[in-house]
């Protein structure tokens, strides 16, 4: 064989290697994302049907770091966590409290921003008074912490359920996060309720949010920890934190 011939063997010889290189990096540089669409200012869609939002526009910002693709698949805060360790989706970007349930099923990024808890009733109405029904959202820490202390509890999957609940005396009260509390003030109905809301005191309620990954994914803890850092160095952080959030949760 001419040394012609046998680099030209040599080069159709890799050929499928090369392809099935490929299409290994295209999986690789794709990041399935699990969020929500109905839970703003975090997550939610905009007019034109598009998914927007602090915590969308976060993962988005940390695809960007990595230099992979995000794509977006929406769940359900009620069985977020057991799709993610089902392996549904790679990451959950939705702010999720570091419990050690949750532990046993996913794994955890570092803190991507501080979550306050919030009591919302009528004044005088106390977190466990007997005879009171709470909202809470179906699968959130707080619907947690208030069936572990045996509080009348009715699960609600978005804001606008909440107020339904509370408008027909369904619940009497919510315990929900504060990021919550900024889109119930939006709501007519809501304010015509009278209630009042209060910061909850609770070592188990605040704490600072996460995002999820899939335990077969734990590779992805340190670059995405990285990203973390540097989106919050850089500016870019700040600039998502300004564009949907009226203070600060750094």
């Amino acid at each position: 064989m001419t040394p012609g011939r046998f680099v030209r063997f040599f080069l159709i010889s890799l050929l499928p290697l090369l392809s099935l290189s490929a299409a290994r990096a295209e999986v690789v540089s794709a990041l399935r994302i699990g969020v929500l669409e109905d839970a703003p200012p975090l997550a939610y869609r905009d007019a034109n049907g598009q998914l927007t939002g602090f915590s969308i526009k976060i993962a988005q910002a940390l695809c960007a770091e990595l230099s992979v693709r995000c794509e977006l698949i929406v769940t359900r805060l009620d069985y977020l966590v057991d799709d993610l360790a089902a392996g549904h989706f790679d990451i959950a970007a939705v702010g999720l409290l570091n419990t050690p349930e949750r532990r046993q099923k996913i794994a955890f990024t570092k803190p991507v921003y501080r979550s306050v808890t919030v009591w919302l009733a009528r004044a005088g109405a106390e977190p466990g008074q007997p005879g009171m029904r709470v909202a809470a959202f179906k699968g959130s820490a707080q619907e947690n912490y208030a069936r572990m202390r045996g509080w009348d509890v009715v699960g609600a999957h978005t804001d606008i359920q909440m107020v339904d609940q509370l408008g027909a005396g369904v619940a009497q009260a919510v315990i929900a996060p504060l990021m919550t509390l900024l889109n119930l003030q939006k709501d007519p109905r809501f304010l015509k309720l009278g209630l009042t809301p209060r910061v909850m005191q609770v070592a188990e309620l605040d704490g600072l949010a996460c995002y999820g990954i899939n335990l077969r994914r734990a590779d992805l803890k340190g670059p995405l920890d990285e990203a973390i850092d540097k989106i919050k160095r850089n500016g870019v952080y700040d600039r998502i934190n300004s564009e949907f959030l009226p203070f600060r949760v750094n």
